[in-house]
């Protein structure tokens, strides 16, 4: 169905030309789901782009290359019928469905344009055809989903909405780049058992673009392995997971998180304390605004979280994980106490709350959305110490420098800024804008959910030899399982704004108790868990 043949793209940009991709070939059969595994940068979108023709002509060429799909040249197909192909015959889920989707367009609006610009269909007919699309891709509540913006959506629902886009008009071919990034793992499983049905039903072919190994080895046939952009490896996709010749596949293989954190010390003392927090949203209804109900983001938690601990919540999307992180460093208004450093916080004012700000820091789950572009690495990360007035100007740099050293970013790049780095790299800047000011706690949503393997693995490392060199104490939130387990000493399961197991994190792995528990395990490690089904996860 679709033959790639020694593809090449070259970038021009200021600094040179850059090759991207370099002489890869591949190919896709119909009805089958082929892999293409690679790191950040390694080339595999600009494959996938160039199938479609969506990379950004001049700057991006082709110095060779053929692409064929049933027998049509697409490389350098006139614009009409590449319009022709798009979204009709080949579509395609792209990577960050929150950028994908237009913010000021209504779901309806969006899918609907899909069918009356390639279909020809009428609005009423168009609105039938999206309601069926959202059933299809089981989406909960379509008639009120359906007029919602992205941003009223959750990231599973977003990911189904570009799913019923793509799949609109019933295409040969479906190009999924990265599905399931950032998702959590019970939604990702769905996703995958979703494309899976879909491309029965359809007996549509898969591209799938991802570098996560668990997505590749529940879905493909084939696999490609990129690197530096080229192809490195290829074969059945058991074969070559069992058995990888290539040493980067290798590599690719053995980076699943693993260890174990370091012990805390019997005498650690508290860092923060909570008992019986609450953060409840008002839902408001009437002219007058009255309130009609709650929601109940956090309900009823105690936490204690002591000197080189670290504490992982897990939980899907909307379970509560980060309003109350949000919570504890008083960032959102709460009830119950909050205890940091034997003082109460809980009513503290703003100027008051500011000196302990130093002691409490976190590292947002997007470092490229809480990094200011504005603003070079170096302004970035001395931007605290200047808000603490702590230093000189020599001193600040002297610290700005040590700061990039400890995690791992060559401190001759803090004139740079933030979108000149890879997502690694932003990642590793926004640790060490945390870690400048010594903090005693530190609050981690997400820092590895959008990371490749390799780099995860590498993060991980990283936060445990701060933690053994400061003695730092760590909220780790996250919905990978197998990074919870790498790092945490305890584990608090939320659902719904409600702690439904806590315990040891060894204990919470090996005996379960809880079924929703239950349901996250059996999701990210493929186990026959007793009494684990779909309803347990809704």
């Amino acid at each position: 169905m679709l033959s790639i043949i020694d593809l090449s793209v070259t970038f021009t940009t200021s600094y040179g030309n850059v090759d991207a991709v370099r002489n890869v070939s591949l190919s896709i059969g119909k009805g089958e789901t082929v892999a293409l595994v690679g790191e950040s940068g390694s080339g595999k979108s600009v494959t996938a782009l160039s199938v479609l023709g969506l990379l950004p002509y001049p700057l991006a060429t082709h110095p060779s290359g053929q692409i064929r799909f049933h027998g049509k040249e697409l490389l350098r197909a006139p614009d009409t019928l590449l319009q022709k192909i798009r979204g009709n015959q080949i579509g395609m889920i792209f990577q960050e469905p929150m950028l994908a989707l237009n913010p000021l367009h209504t779901v309806l609006k969006q899918i609907t344009e899909v069918l009356m610009l390639h279909k020809g269909m009428g609005p009423k007919e168009a609105r039938e055809r999206t309601m069926d699309l959202l059933n299809l891709v089981n989406i909960q509540d379509p008639n009120q989903k359906v007029l919602a913006y992205p941003h009223q959506l959750s990231g599973g629902q977003r990911q189904r909405v570009m799913i019923a886009m793509a799949l609109a008009n019933e295409p040969d071919l479906l190009i999924a780049d990265e599905p399931t990034t950032a998702v959590d793992v019970t939604v990702q499983a769905q996703i995958l058992t979703l494309l899976k049905q879909l491309q029965q039903q359809l007996d549509m072919s898969l591209l799938l673009i991802t570098h996560d190994l668990d997505v590749v080895r529940k879905t493909s046939e084939r696999v490609y392995v990129m690197k530096n952009g080229a192809i490195v490896e290829q074969g059945l996709t058991n074969e070559t997971l069992r058995k990888p010749t290539a040493t980067y596949t290798q590599q690719l293989i053995q980076s699943e998180p693993s260890g174990v954190p370091n012990p805390v010390k019997d005498a650690a003392s508290a860092i923060l304390q909570s008992k019986g927090l609450r953060v409840w949203f008002p839902i408001q209804r009437g002219i007058f605004r009255r309130t009609v109900n709650h929601v109940k983001a956090v309900d009823d938690i105690s936490i204690e979280i002591r000197a080189g601990e670290t504490i992982g919540i897990v939980g899907e999307s909307g379970s509560g994980k980060t309003t109350l992180a949000l919570a504890l460093a008083r960032l959102v208004s709460s009830k119950g106490p909050i205890v940091f450093l034997q003082q109460s916080i809980q009513n503290l004012k703003n100027r008051d709350l500011k000196p302990l700000r130093r002691d409490l820091q976190i590292v947002f789950q997007d470092p490229y959305g809480s990094l200011s572009p504005r603003m070079s690495v170096g302004q970035i990360i001395e931007e605290g110490l200047i808000a603490h007035g702590i230093g000189s100007d020599s001193t600040r740099a002297r610290l700005t420098t040590e700061a990039l050293e400890e995690v791992g970013v060559d401190p001759d790049s803090r004139h740079r800024y933030p979108h000149e780095f890879s997502g690694g790299q932003r990642q590793r800047i926004a640790l060490a804008r945390a870690i400048i000011l010594q903090p005693k706690l530190v609050i981690l949503d997400e820092p590895t959910s959008a990371l490749d393997r390799t780099v995860q693995a590498q993060i991980i490392d990283l936060l445990r030899q701060l933690q053994q060199q400061k003695n730092l104490a760590y909220l780790f939130i996250s919905h990978d399982l197998k990074v919870i387990r790498a790092l945490s000493h305890k584990i608090i399961v939320l659902q719904k704004g409600r702690v439904v197991e806590q315990g040891q994190t060894q204990h919470i792995f090996n005996d379960p108790q809880d079924d929703y528990t239950k349901a996250l395990l059996s999701a990210a490690y493929d186990l026959e868990i007793e009494k684990t089904s779909t309803a347990v996860l809704q």
